[in-house]
């Protein structure tokens, strides 16, 4: 554990007083791809850490369909069941594995004091809040302003770079789902960038040469 957090979370291992409570107090818990990790309405009683994988966070909207708000991978955590945690309320979002996942869960009551005990620990969570509410800002811009396949090519490069792979495997139900659009928009678009060469599409399958080298 000791060795995941120095390599993910180096902020955190500055403080060893902290570092050794995080090793001490939290817990390592593995998810398989498609579990689901935090669901609507449930409480949470832990502060998750990623330490490996790719974790993705939705919303329902009113109309009861999922919302992507942000994908997670090693290094991160979550803001939205941050603050659940600390006001005690229960879920508004969800947490799906992408693919295997492994997730050092902090127990809330040691994640709360550690906000009065520790600078380190305060900042960390300050960084991450900052940090997500500008993801977020620049999510309802590319909403509100970009067309759907500006918004398509951005969702395919953030894949890759999360992934450390060129090559994203998913298929276009998913993507469409992630988007809030149809299946068959979202086809049509990854056609026409096949055509342009800027992607190569196979079976459940999308490849964007030269972006990341696997």
């Amino acid at each position: 554990m000791k060795q995941y957090l120095e390599s993910n979370f180096p902020q955190l291992t500055k403080d060893q007083a902290l570092l050794k409570e995080l090793v001490e107090q939290g817990e390592i818990r593995s998810f398989a791809a498609g579990e689901t990790i935090i669901d609507y309405g449930s409480y949470i009683r832990f502060v998750p850490l990623v330490l490996d994988g790719i974790i993705k966070v939705v919303r329902e909207n009113e109309e009861g369909k999922e919302v992507l708000l942000y994908f997670l991978n090693d290094g991160d955590t979550c803001a939205a069941t941050f603050s659940c945690c600390l006001v005690r309320k229960r879920s508004e979002v969800k947490a799906i594995a992408e693919d295997n996942a492994m997730v050092l869960m902090i127990p809330l009551e040691s994640a709360d004091r550690w906000m009065g005990r520790y600078t380190v620990w305060r900042n960390f969570v300050m960084d991450m809040y900052d940090e997500r509410l500008f993801a977020l800002i620049d999510t309802i811009d590319k909403l509100a302003f970009a067309s759907l396949d500006e918004k398509l090519w951005d969702y395919l490069e953030n894949r890759t770079l999360l992934g450390q792979a060129n090559t994203i495997e998913i298929s276009h139900q998913e993507i469409a789902s992630d988007l809030n659009v149809s299946r068959e928009a979202v086809s049509r678009l990854l056609k026409k960038l096949e055509k342009m060469n800027r992607i190569t599409l196979g079976r459940n399958r999308i490849t964007v040469p030269g972006k990341i080298s696997s």
